[in-house]
């Protein structure tokens, strides 16, 4: 009963953030929970980071911290079911809008969809600066075609990160694995990285992640091929999944190359390759060698329609698999 239920709220949460996003109005007078979570992560940080202590302390420092933080996050989600289903019906929806807070379809394609108008309207500062907002290499390094990549690479790594993920959490663990799943992401995103400061701290982080993320990346493979097969045709389909299995494996992420390959295998155009990060050259192969080698402001917005596809083929099937269970 209680997995049907989180397959109802789901497809609802679903279909509300498709429709309505992260509104603006309402986190200018709220504190968006992501960002509480990095308060919280931010003060880990603070106690237990400090630059007087060894590598080992900090491994151990930040193994600690996540767990903490893992475990606070799981007791929220469970005070939270249980406050809901006080309320019966008018709970149902109250957890509705709390999963849909945590789910990024309209908000990813709104900010992927203002780098391709940046471009179309600014040229390439406007690109930039549009693409600035959804990525961490340094702008300023990008040409055209690079700000359309970057912009690209974001929609399929977030669709999984940002939208597989805490459904497939959601579905199988309820608000616990929902809070869970958002709180280590987070973290990853703030410590994960491998810098001189976060690369001991931010250890477990980072490995969690991974961990945290490995099913849905492949999953996101599988919706990839079929939201190109409904906006691209049969041979885009084949092409996603040929991408993903032959090139997914390239990138230095054990999850990102996944989704990114079956992204340029649906619109046959190449991906990763070397950036710049706060200075420094990171020297990737490029995903989908053999495709276009010039991205265009149409990709990005081919990009968007094939990402709204697969996430509409991920809510139909909560829906199908709902009325299955009936």
């Amino acid at each position: 009963m209680i997995f049907e239920l989180n397959l109802l709220v789901l497809v609802l949460a679903l279909t509300l953030d498709r429709i309505v996003g992260d509104p603006d109005v309402l986190w200018a007078r709220l504190p968006h929970p992501v960002a509480l979570f990095g308060k919280a992560i931010a003060r880990m940080d603070g106690w237990f980071n400090r630059e007087e202590l060894g590598a080992a302390t900090r491994r151990r420092n930040g193994v600690l911290a996540i767990v903490a933080l893992l475990l606070l996050s799981v007791v929220v989600g469970l005070v939270l079911h249980w406050f809901f289903a006080l309320f019966g019906l008018a709970g149902i929806l109250l957890e509705v809008l709390c999963v849909t807070v945590f789910l990024a379809q309209k908000s990813l394609a709104d900010h992927v969809g203002a780098v391709a108008s940046g471009l179309r309207e600014g040229g390439v500062a406007g690109g930039r600066k549009a693409v600035s907002m959804i990525v961490g290499r340094d702008p300023e390094t990008l040409d055209e075609p690079a700000v359309c990549r970057a912009a690209i690479e974001s929609l399929a790594e977030n669709f999984s990160d940002g939208v597989v993920a805490p459904a497939l959490w959601y579905l199988v663990f309820g608000l616990p694995g929902l809070l869970a799943y958002k709180m280590l992401n987070t973290a990853d995103s703030m410590i994960g990285h491998k810098s001189e400061r976060y690369a001991d701290f931010g250890w477990a982080s980072a490995r969690l992640d991974d961990l945290a993320n490995w099913p849905a990346a492949r999953l996101s493979i599988l919706l990839i091929a079929a939201g190109a097969w409904l906006k691209r045709g049969g041979a885009a389909c084949r092409e996603a999944f040929r991408i993903a299995v032959r090139d997914g494996g390239m990138h230095r992420s054990p999850n990102s190359g996944r989704p990114e390959a079956a992204m340029a295998g649906a619109l046959n155009v190449q991906l990763a390759g070397p950036r710049v990060y706060s200075g420094v050259v990171v020297m990737e192969p490029m995903i989908n060698g053999s495709g276009r080698d010039t991205a265009t402001v149409e990709d990005i917005e081919s990009g968007v329609s094939v990402f709204y596809a697969s996430c509409s083929v991920l809510t139909v099937a909560v829906l199908a698999l709902f009325v299955f269970l009936l």
